[in-house]
């Protein structure tokens, strides 16, 4: 299998039971929920433009994704934006505009654009599905996993099966890069200390 495959596949079996999830929050999850088929349709066009081989890559990890990056597009830290316009990816269903998508693509032409970067990189999340929280007038607003313990520890299990299987794309285990310091990057360390 290649790089690609290996990421659409783990992609498509992404699945959090939210009955397990304290009150209040909600799973985002792009490849199966609201826009699902045409999420599914960009991750594997995206997936395929870049990762279409067997190259090892060095691992970036973020938190999780945002309503408006991963947990729309499916890509971390990529809105449609940075699909249409570094990207060279037509995504013109819905429109999202995330600032940490902005800076991550900023550093990706400096170091020398999208095909210099992502044959080096592969860009994931200590938890590959975001979350909500609900709010008393029904709004969603962003959640991080780590931003409540009983959270942290709802999903822990999901965290650790599933950095495991990223792993298992030909992740160059030597260094992994940490996107997010404080409570991101303690956690990281505890969980890559621990296993």
């Amino acid at each position: 299998m290649t790089f690609a495959e290996k990421v659409l596949h783990f992609n498509a079996s992404l699945s959090i039971d939210s009955n397990g999830l304290p009150g209040g929050i909600k799973v985002m999850n792009p490849f199966r929920d609201g826009n699902a088929e045409y999420i599914n349709k960009l991750t594997a066009t995206f997936y395929n433009k870049f990762y279409n081989d067997s190259k090892p890559r060095k691992l970036i990890l973020g938190i999780n994704p945002g309503r408006l990056g991963a947990g729309a597009t499916g890509i971390p830290f990529t809105d449609t934006k940075r699909l249409n316009a570094d990207c060279g990816i037509e995504a013109t269903e819905f429109k999202t505009h995330e600032p940490s998508s902005a800076f991550i693509y900023e550093m990706i032409r400096t170091y020398g654009g999208v095909e210099k970067f992502f044959i080096e990189f592969y860009v994931g999340a200590i938890c590959p599905l975001g979350f909500v929280k609900i709010n008393e007038n029904d709004k969603a607003t962003n959640f991080n996993y780590y931003d409540r313990k009983d959270l942290q520890d709802a999903v822990l299990p999901f965290i650790i099966k599933t950095l495991k299987q990223q792993l298992d794309f030909g992740i160059d285990t030597k260094t992994c890069f940490c996107l997010g310091t404080g409570k991101n990057y303690k956690f990281l360390k505890m969980v890559n200390d621990e296993y």
